[in-house]
């Protein structure tokens, strides 16, 4: 199932979304049910009737606060009015009012007979407040102190029988308990909503990107270690799950190359550890007669010729290791010189096939060539890499036969536009499940191939890579204990115009050596399977 990303841009902006949308829409239902509820107990405290006016509206609460004091008051004036005489009690019921931040004012006839407020004077009270008998509706006053304020009147006639009025008066501008309690509670609600919706979308923002982010930092650290053996996880994020993917691919990359460069390692050491061995055998022999020429064993012409060819034999072995040695340096750097010509292909093998005769006859080995072209055709390639191809196969032919009488057949067939060249022997086979490994650098069998039977290990390898390079195609088939049959297939060679500016670009590529079949054509070619030197 294909895993779903989102673009950090989208995150972003979700974010940005979630800390200003999200806060507003609850803020405004947090508003809403406070509101209410602080309405209602308004309502309960103070016996209001009306609705949201009066938590914006202080007058109606601080009057409906006043209520108890006015009443207390007015009973006091219907029946011990003495005591609004009293500055004693009066200077309670100021203290009373004061936690209201109001004052108590007591005017008889036209004078101030008690001020509750110290920071007004009388005169500047006396110019606000109702006359005498206006005490049916509630009032509001401006002081030259500073303030507006709500004014509650109660008449009286003190015992003298003068007019006398008690006010109450409650500074409006400050914000009742009520409405005090709302904001505080709204302030604290705000304040832990925007935590709250901060704290998620970081927790968020943590997860989707610095997660992530600390996962490549620790997948750096473990490359730098030189582990690689992990692997990088995606977070759905699109931008940072390129980046994990860039990340994994250069981990698998360098994973390869150090896989493939122990491996090389590996190789390398068993090519000399195979070339080692082999070249002991012959160096043994050529000691060894050397040893019994100069103390006089080959006392004879005959003998001392035998003893000269074994050595030049054994000579010809270890250059050829040595030459196999160098090649398979040269394919590790791909830097393989080629030489394409034009090749007549039958000619090339009855060249090749006489030389192969004399080697094979010497080995005690049946060789027989059958040449089934219709036709003289003509492939491109490098004669003396293409006569290292069929040498190698041979050899590796003769190298495994297990049988008394030995046999390899060569055959030459027409297949449309390819030469295929087959080489078949007699020998122990090889495993089906070997089969198709057995052009791999170093790769072993154990039907087939072994350590002890000496060879470099890189015979096979060094077919393909040249056979590959001409663009042709090499495979094999086989059956245990009957044999095995080794196909090269090479393009035939077909003559094409083509006008002066292709033909010098042409000619340049085929001055290349490291270039490949049929990309160009130079010098030419003696008609010869090895070289003789």
């Amino acid at each position: 199932m294909e895993r779903k990303t989102v673009q950090l841009k989208n995150r972003v902006v979700a974010s940005f979304l979630v800390l200003t949308i999200i806060p507003v829409i609850v803020t405004a239902a947090v508003v809403a049910v406070t509101l209410q509820l602080q309405t209602s107990k308004a309502k309960q405290q103070y016996g209001l009737q009306t609705g949201y006016e009066t938590l914006y509206d202080n007058s109606r609460q601080l009057s409906a606060m006043a209520d108890e004091i006015y009443e207390e008051i007015q009973q006091k004036a219907e029946e011990q009015s003495e005591d609004l005489e009293d500055n004693a009690y009066l200077n309670q019921l100021n203290e009373r009012i004061s936690t209201y931040s109001g004052f108590l004012v007591v005017r008889k006839d036209s004078d101030i007979y008690y001020n509750g407020n110290s920071s007004a004077s009388d005169s500047v009270v006396q110019k606000v407040l109702p006359a005498f008998g206006e005490e049916d509706a509630d009032t509001f006053v401006l002081l030259e102190s500073g303030g507006r304020y709500l004014v509650r009147q109660v008449d009286f006639l003190f015992s003298d029988s003068s007019e006398g009025s008690a006010f109450i008066l409650i500074n409006t501008n400050q914000l009742s308990p009520t409405v005090k309690s709302w904001l505080f509670s709204m302030i604290l609600l705000i304040i832990l909503l925007l935590a709250l919706t901060s704290s998620l979308v970081s927790f968020w923002i943590y997860r989707s990107v610095i997660i992530p982010l600390n996962g490549l930092k620790k997948a750096a650290q473990e490359i730098r270690d030189g582990n690689l053996d992990f692997s990088v996880d995606h977070c759905g994020i699109t931008e940072i799950d390129d980046l994990c993917s860039d990340f994994e691919e250069m981990r698998l990359r360098l994973k390869e190359s150090a896989d493939e460069r122990v491996k090389n390692d590996q190789d390398s050491k068993e090519l000399i550890s195979n070339i080692s061995h082999d070249l002991k055998t012959p160096i043994t022999a050529v000691k060894g007669y050397c040893e019994g020429i100069i103390d006089g064993v080959a006392d004879t012409p005959e003998k001392l010729d035998r003893y000269i060819r074994t050595i030049y034999n054994k000579t010809i072995e270890m250059d050829r290791l040595i030459n196999e040695l160098t090649l398979y340096s040269k394919i590790n750097t791909n830097k393989i010189p080629y030489t394409f010509t034009k090749i007549h292909i039958s000619d090339y093998f009855a060249d090749c096939v006489e030389e192969l005769q004399l080697d094979l006859q010497a080995k005690q080995v049946e060789f027989t060539y059958f040449n089934y072209l219709t036709e003289d055709s003509i492939v491109i390639a490098d004669a003396e890499q293409l006569s290292r191809v069929i040498n190698n196969i041979v050899s590796n032919a003769v190298k495994y036969m297990n049988k008394p009488h030995k046999i390899i057949n060569m055959r030459l067939r027409d297949v449309g536009d390819f030469v295929q060249i087959e080489v078949e022997d007699n020998g122990r086979g090889i495993a089906q499940k070997d089969l198709p490994r057995i052009f791999e650098r170093f790769y072993r069998t154990d039907a087939s191939r072994n350590s002890s039977r000496g060879g470099s290990g890189i015979g096979l390898s060094i077919v393909r890579k040249i056979v590959e390079d001409h663009g042709g195609k090499v495979w094999a088939t086989s059956k245990e204990d009957v044999g095995t049959v080794m196909y090269v297939v090479l393009r035939k060679y077909q003559e094409v115009t083509i006008d002066a500016e292709q033909s010098e670009d042409t000619d340049r590529r085929g001055r290349n050596g490291n270039s490949r079949a049929g990309e160009g054509l130079s010098g030419t070619v003696r008609l010869r399977g090895r070289n003789r030197k």
